[in-house]
């Protein structure tokens, strides 16, 4: 494993070159004013930097400097509450490459998207089965019948793009019968997975990817192969990260459930500060919370799901991409918190969006990637009563942001 030379500060890039030829390259955060900077000082369009390459060695008689693209096909995930959004959005009746500039223009999993599907290089092709009406759209422009269902799209499409690597982060729903099914172009399976995903049966995978070594640690008794790997700036964030007018003090943008356990403490402590600052919560409930927020929620085993009326005050509807990039540009703090499960690993994607938007991430103490460091470019807080504290200290005193 080598480091990146370009010795941007924070910079966090990773060459990681395997016996197969892999190159795994991860590119974290460095500080948000560098990353809305092209090459020649101006803001331009700053790629995504993650990207994954392959040793072409025979098209340099052996040597391994010479390397050209693979041929990626990557398949991203949509949450059902973020695809409702898309669709008030841009409707469900557009053509499926529209739907797809909308989604990607949005800012949605910009953090996870591979560089090649960013700069649209003629062998990279970006799905998200779990959108029907962008499969639908795929479907009926190709040809395919209407009963069509999303498994067979995306196999037609993989069939169509004639992809060397696929790219997935839903390994759970393509298991080993569907990866049976992949045309033999398809050199490497490689999907993201992370906490508090369940680990199923990653066995038909070659590589098991995410920023957890802990978990990868788990994954690796199955006898998968595994490596570490980043999400990035989104370059989208360039229009977000300089914005100096931010009225509002805390924010928070995630997910409420029961495996979100810590963090619901953390979210209480901070929404009782709403008296004294703006405090700011964008909150998408789990299944059991939205039950115990209806008639029925009286019932004792639903009762204890409820969000407490204090963070119900602050709370606002779910904000996803450029809606949610807009929020983080308005905010002085993002208050993050892991999930349950993450068993001591941080780094979730929130806080690279977080960051990458100019603000001071707040977030639980654990392992967190090379160069996020509590007192120099973000805040970690021990308990509740410390994040109050903390809170507190950065509100009073600016050099503190």
């Amino acid at each position: 494993m080598t480091q990146c030379g370009c010795r941007k500060r924070n910079c966090m890039k990773w060459a990681n070159e395997d016996e197969h030829g892999w190159n795994v390259i991860s590119h974290g955060i460095p500080s948000p004013r560098e990353c809305a900077l092209s090459t020649n000082g101006s803001r331009g369009a700053v790629r995504s930097p993650i990207a994954l390459s392959h040793d072409c060695r025979s098209l340099n008689n052996g040597s391994r400097n010479f390397k050209t693209p693979m041929r990626i096909f990557q398949n991203i995930f949509a949450y059902p509450a973020y695809l409702r959004h898309l669709d008030k959005a841009c409707g469900k009746t557009i053509s499926f490459a529209e739907r797809l500039h909308a989604m990607v223009n949005d800012g949605m999993n910009g953090v996870h998207l591979l560089e090649p599907v960013i700069t649209g290089e003629p062998g990279a092709f970006l799905t998200c089965n779990e959108d029907e009406a962008l499969q639908s759209a795929w479907a009926r422009e190709n040809g395919l019948p209407a009963r069509t269902t999303p498994d067979e799209v995306l196999l037609a499409q993989i069939e169509q793009a004639r992809p060397e690597v696929f790219y997935t982060q839903s390994p759970n729903r393509y298991g080993p019968d569907f990866m049976r099914r992949l045309p033999g172009c398809v050199r490497k399976r490689v999907a993201w997975h992370s906490p508090p995903a369940p680990v199923g049966n990653l066995t038909a995978y070659d590589l098991i990817v995410n920023n957890f070594p802990r978990s990868l640690e788990i994954y690796a008794t199955q006898g998968v192969r595994t490596a570490y790997f980043t999400p990035s700036f989104d370059p989208i964030m360039a229009d977000y990260c300089d914005n100096e007018d931010r009225p509002i003090d805390i924010a928070f943008v995630g997910g409420y459930s029961r495996h979100h356990r810590q963090r619901a403490a953390i979210l209480e402590a901070v929404a009782e500060l709403g008296g004294e600052y703006h405090v700011r919560f964008a909150l998408a409930p789990g299944r059991l919370t939205r039950l115990a927020e209806t008639p029925v929620g009286w019932l004792p085993p639903l009762s204890k799901h409820a969000r407490p009326k204090n963070v119900r005050k602050v709370s606002g509807a779910p904000l996803f991409g450029r809606a949610m990039y807009g929020l983080f540009s308005q905010a002085k703090i993002i208050l993050n918190g892991a999930v349950d499960s993450a068993a001591g690993d941080r780094g979730n994607m929130r806080c690279f969006e977080a960051m990458g938007c100019g603000a001071l991430l707040l977030s639980d103490p654990g392992r967190y990637p090379k160069g996020m460091e509590d007192g120099r470019t973000m805040r970690v807080y021990e308990n509740t009563a410390d994040a109050v504290r903390v809170i507190r200290d950065v509100l009073a005193n600016a050099d503190e942001r």
